[in-house]
């Protein structure tokens, strides 16, 4: 950074280890007055483990902190709040039964004396002057949406005087429009001299918002660089070390013949609550068929419908024209149905179980595998080294246990074993969560060959750029019904994210 901005927080040499994990290597960087500065790096880059340590959640194993200058050590988050550091969380961390007053100022009363609300309604009221933020100070947390939410948390920060101001992938719950909004409260922020380190893997969220950014890369730091200087290419370069090529090319297709037909579909929560609503919908050969979404509005009910996981109580799921509403998960997939659940742990994998156990598991009668009952040792073997290599699945050997690998490369295992197969329908749930950029970028080329071979496929995924990539329509829900399907060419992100936050054209 030049001369011109003062550095408010500067890190030398942070080591934090995990057992034989080291999640952050010999870091240093720093962050100025006035300045948002990304850390830019996949899930396991080391970024969480960083904030956590800056934020006195974890403590490093070696390594210093300067706030202004001075050396600081910090046993608590309390401690971090006391010089200045404020931190929202990706997973929010609110009361919900209270008021969003009474979460903003709860554990900010000093020991022995009383809290005064009416001076604490003051200040908080200024404080969403200042920042053009729109919240009902008496209103219970559990009413209020994922982005009203993310504003409470935002205001007890800057309430407890945070000066510097983690936020930990802020926009993962939040529409296009929400994620605007966002973004120009944190230019007037950082406009009144706070300083804003700004947690992501979206490149078009450093490109559009960053001053600077550091690179982070299986916890080491590759770079540092002024963000105007760098290009979404050599950012993401840095990010995997090698070139990423982000042209998809996705050929236009006529679809064909209805392989899924979804018909006024109603699915139950475990609460017994109707989460899914009414929901009528239609997969053809030859097309992606997307279905956009803040987490939380019946997704997962609705994934777990369609793959057996959860009976509807009306309605019906037909698969080329064979009504399968009442089967079970494995009569589904001997009819064609392929899967990537949105809780790899739960509902993908046997984390007891070895790599290679997992990459058959539930195939093990497929004739690729076994003759008569009898497993093919020799077939699986080379069909796990094969899938290993291509989708590159960091692991010590096809008999490591599932258990422990990360994130990542448990969902590259299920990848690896769901489109292995002659796929007819797939329904693909957050599919690329957890995921490098490489290994998306192989998922995503994968997913248009399935389509352009005559497969439908039902993507469901939270992150919109990934929904326009790559379907041919777009299906909105929200609170458990389907607001509208638009072919992908002739809507807008902005059109979108307003059908995500339940507003039809013309209200």
């Amino acid at each position: 950074m030049t001369n011109e901005k003062k550095v408010v927080l500067r890190v030398e040499n942070q080591t934090k280890r995990f057992t034989d994990l080291i999640a952050n290597d010999c870091i240093s960087f720093d962050v100025c007055k006035g300045e948002i500065h990304c850390l830019l790096g996949e899930n396991g880059a080391g970024k969480s483990t960083l904030a956590k340590c800056l934020f006195g959640a974890y403590r490093p194993d070696s390594g210093m902190i300067y706030v202004n200058e001075s050396p600081a050590r910090f046993s608590s988050p309390r401690d971090a709040i006391t010089v200045g550091i404020g931190m929202v969380h990706q997973h929010f961390v609110l009361i919900p039964p209270l008021t969003v007053i009474e979460n903003i100022v709860v554990g900010t009363e000093k020991k022995g004396v009383m809290l005064d609300l009416k001076d604490a309604r003051k200040r908080i009221t200024g404080l969403c002057t200042d920042y053009q933020i729109e919240l009902n100070l008496d209103a219970q947390v559990s009413t209020l949406s994922v982005g009203q939410q993310q504003w409470v948390e935002i205001l007890k920060a800057l309430y407890m005087g945070a000066e510097i101001l983690i936020l930990d992938e802020p926009t993962a719950v939040l529409t296009p429009q929400e994620s605007e909004r966002l973004f120009n409260t944190l230019k007037k922020m950082v406009s009144k001299g706070l300083a804003i380190i700004l947690i992501t893997h979206k490149l078009n969220e450093v490109m559009s918002i960053s001053h600077r950014v550091t690179v982070l890369r299986k916890g080491k730091v590759i770079a540092t660089h002024f963000t105007s200087e760098m290009s979404k290419e050599s950012l993401a370069q840095l990010m995997v070390g090698r070139e990423i090529d982000f042209f998809l090319e996705k050929p236009a297709l006529e679809v064909g013949k209805p392989i899924c037909k979804i018909e006024n579909l109603v699915v139950k929560n475990d609460f017994k609550l109707d989460t899914v609503k009414n929901v009528s919908l239609t997969i053809h050969e030859n097309e992606i068929v997307g279905i956009a979404g803040v987490a939380g509005n019946g997704q997962q009910e609705f994934f777990d419908a369609l793959v057996g996981a959860r009976l509807p109580c009306a309605g019906k799921i037909t698969l080329d024209a064979r009504e399968i509403s009442g089967k079970m998960p494995k009569e589904r997939i001997q009819a064609g149905v392929a899967s990537i659940p949105p809780d790899r742990i739960e509902q993908g994998l046997l984390m007891g179980f070895s790599v290679e156990e997992n990459l058959v598991f539930g195939f093990e009668d497929d004739s690729r595998f076994s003759n008569r009952g009898f497993l093919k040792n020799t077939q699986i073997r080379k069909f796990a080294a094969d899938s290993i290599r291509n989708f590159d699945i960091s692991t010590q050997g096809p008999d490591y246990k599932a258990g422990l690998l990360s994130g990542g490369n448990l969902q590259k295992i299920i990848l690896a074993r769901e489109v292995s197969r002659n796929i007819h329908f797939l329904i693909a749930s957050s599919p690329t969560r957890g995921l490098d950029i490489g290994a998306t970028e192989f998922f995503y080329k994968r997913l248009i060959q399935m389509r352009n071979q005559g497969a439908g496929i039902l993507l469901i995924s939270e992150d919109l750029d990934e929904i326009f990539n790559l379907s041919d329509r777009i299906a909105v829900i929200y609170k458990g019904e389907i607001m509208g399907v638009f072919p992908t060419k002739d809507v807008t992100t902005h059109q979108i994210g307003l059908l995500m936050a339940g507003i039809r054209q013309g209200e």
